[in-house]
């Protein structure tokens, strides 16, 4: 199997060296839209690289990899569908609801695979929470709890292109309470805090969020993030049930400490960020992807998962801005 992959940063150099190490991978070809980090990496890694991102597309692939800038993923996407390959592409399909829109109806009918890069889903703690609510040994489940919270702030420059915390961070959150419960966002309520960098209230963005969904049965969830949490990398989901609770994320790596007499402190230490904590999960996605393009499975994401995780961060985008409640069917339109 022939991959391409179109971006060299820091999540596709990682992709890269995944998928060098897949047995059914028998070569691979990267590009940038700097050619030189492309071919810088592909030496270090000893693989192919090509000299453009029409280059990459013209190497005779059975399937792309997508972890370039985001104002990039739609063309990319539809660059590859439209040439029959099957495509994975890193979270958002686009920068806004229409750009992802137009992405699913250019996608759709084309009848070739696209995944969505939501690595929580391959997580062997999610999965397992997962099957917990799903066999009902949790019995109803009445709330959930999940958090986002990054050891520290992204560069200046990063921001204003982020798309928001709740698009870029808390999508995550989102797509995996839907994943993990099997059931649809209704209603949110959002809010924000600037306690850190002025570039953050300067894009317009803030650097600390807080939302309560309310799903389509009832269940509420609260979903917090934040770009300050210097003990480091904290993601969890806790889901709390009638009968019994689980949680994701609370292990000997917790970056939480107990200020009550005579509990020891975690051995640690904390992950120091997400390609740490989530590189077991990536290297499945990936694994999954393969099978994939090997045609023995069908995409396990697709651009609508993506497409029904950014209506609630747009919703929850909404209503942090005008304080006040927003549901899922106002802002699909």
């Amino acid at each position: 199997m022939r991959l391409g992959l179109a971006g060299t940063g820091r999540i596709g150099t990682t992709h890269a060296e995944i998928l060098r190490q897949q047995g059914e991978v028998s070569s691979l070809v990267l590009a940038d839209a700097d050619a030189a980090r492309a071919h810088t990496v592909a030496s270090k890694l000893g693989v192919e690289s090509a000299d453009t991102i029409d280059a990459l597309f013209e190497s005779d692939l059975d399937g792309v990899v997508i972890a370039a800038a985001t104002d990039a993923h739609p063309e990319l996407i539809i660059g590859a569908v439209e040439a029959g390959l099957p495509v994975f592409c890193e979270k958002p399909v686009a920068a806004d609801i229409p750009g992802t829109l137009a992405v699913l109806a250019r996608t759709g009918a084309a009848g070739v695979p696209v995944q969505i890069g939501f690595q929580r889903r391959f997580d062997a703690g999610y999965a397992a929470a997962r099957a917990a609510v799903r066999s009902g040994e949790l019995g109803w489940v009445h709330t959930l709890r999940a958090t986002t919270l990054d050891p520290a702030p992204p560069p200046a420059e990063y921001v204003p292109r982020s798309g928001g915390l709740f698009r870029d961070c808390g999508v995550h959150d989102f797509d995996a309470i839907r994943w993990v419960t099997g059931h649809e966002v209704a209603e949110v309520y959002a809010a924000g805090a600037n306690r850190g960098a002025a570039f953050f209230a300067e894009a317009g963005d803030v650097d600390t969020g807080a939302a309560v969904l309310t799903l389509d049965d009832g269940t509420l969830a609260l979903v917090s993030s934040t770009r300050y949490n210097a003990a480091g990398y904290d993601v969890r989901l806790e889901v709390l049930g009638m009968r019994d609770s689980v949680a994701v994320g609370v292990d000997d790596r917790l970056p939480l400490r107990s200020v009550e007499p005579g509990v020891p402190p975690l051995p640690g230490p904390a992950y120091p960020g997400f390609m740490e904590r989530f590189r077991p999960a990536y290297v499945r996605e990936l694994e999954t992807f393969v099978s994939v393009v090997a045609g023995r499975e069908p995409s396990p994401c697709g651009v609508e998962d993506a497409l029904e995780a950014f209506y609630v961060a747009e919703a929850c985008e909404v209503s942090r801005r005008e304080r006040r409640p927003v549901t899922i069917a106002e802002v699909r339109g």
